[in-house]
């Protein structure tokens, strides 16, 4: 399985979030770490075409290519026409392997067994339940018996162990576009910024009705924020999505310090050099938290509960949980902590 692999087509279907979608790059770099001339080309099943995720995923580093296939399937011409920009895919690539990322999902393993029959081309999936090994040549254990960690991230390496590979603390990982090193190096000269002081960047986010529930406490959040950025002295800017600008000028109600609103200024990709600007990246458990940590900035993620499925454990982050006035000592605590990690 290992010979001659110069193309590897990943599929994935679960989620078209930001965070989702970027929590799959540690197997990407365990991929390129095994097979380090293969080309990877991933390809989306998504039920949301055009979702804000598939302008940063499509210019990730470790991908040769990124494609999407609507999974909207309601009747026989959805599947023919789903079928046919699978062939036209398959096609244009020739790729030596086919790799289903997911334990679930009827489309997906069909896809590899469709490739296998028509093309001969050999996939790996995941055995997830009595039957499902059939529609794929190489087959990894289920994840009930393999997954033991509650970290998202593992879940996309349940497939790899068919090739022997394990996740070893690999972290996510993202690398600003020319977009974003744009806009980090002028940003301070459009919206006046003075260049002598560190930014302190804050994402409250969490703005989708069903992300909600996600968003910390405005004044708990606020009180802690003064305290950090009093400590630090810095400059205060705020990102977010332009139906979030509402929610950071009500965090911004009374707030004297110096600070200002970018939400709906950046583009996903300028983002990254928003995030990569600052010197610290305070994030609720939304897609610019999993943007910063993948950009190896120090990140503290900002949870309601205790939520280890979301957490990232690496040496620059830390996660909070925000409940109450006597969470904010640990809060500050650990910012300024991770102020001082790699000081710039």
């Amino acid at each position: 399985m290992e010979k001659d692999i110069k193309k590897i087509l990943l599929i994935m279907v679960h989620s078209a979030g930001v965070g989702d979608m970027l929590r799959a790059s540690a197997s990407w770099r365990a991929l390129k770490n095994k097979f380090p001339t293969a080309e990877l080309h991933l390809l989306f099943l998504t039920k949301d075409p055009g979702y804000v995720s598939e302008a940063l995923i499509s210019k990730h580093h470790l991908l040769a290519s990124f494609h999407t296939l609507d999974k909207r399937l309601k009747g026989l011409k959805d599947w023919i026409e789903f079928f046919k920009g699978f062939d036209k895919l398959v096609k244009g690539l020739n790729p030596d392997l086919i790799v289903d990322m997911e334990p679930h999902g009827l489309e997906s393993s069909m896809l590899c067994l469709y490739a296998r029959l028509k093309y001969k081309i050999p996939s790996v999936g995941i055995a997830e339940f009595p039957g499902r090994g059939l529609f794929y040549t190489h087959k990894a254990p289920s994840s009930r018996f393999v997954l033991k960690s509650k970290d998202y991230t593992d879940r996309y390496f349940v497939v790899l162990k068919a090739f022997g590979i394990e996740r070893k603390g690999l972290p996510i990982e993202l690398e600003e576009t020319e977009e974003g090193r744009q806009f980090r190096e002028t940003m301070r000269s459009r919206f006046s910024i003075p260049e002598d002081v560190p930014l302190l960047g804050l994402n409250i986010g969490c703005g989708t009705p069903d992300a909600l529930w996600r968003r910390p406490n405005l004044e708990l959040l606020r009180e802690a924020i003064q305290k950090v950025q009093k400590a630090t002295s810095s400059f205060l800017v705020l990102s977010g999505a332009d139906f979030e600008t509402d929610v950071n000028e009500r965090f911004l109600k009374g707030y004297h310090l110096p600070a200002l609103n970018l939400a709906g200024k950046t583009h996903i990709l300028e983002l990254a050099g928003l995030i990569k600007a600052c010197r610290l990246f305070i994030s609720s458990d939304s897609g610019p938290y999993h943007m910063s940590v993948a950009l190896k900035v120090p990140t503290l993620g900002v949870f309601v509960k205790d939520f280890p499925y979301a957490y990232h454990n690496h040496p620059w982050v830390r996660n909070v949980i925000l409940q109450s006035h006597q969470d904010i000592e640990k809060f500050v605590s650990f910012a300024l902590e991770l102020w001082k990690y790699n000081s710039r």
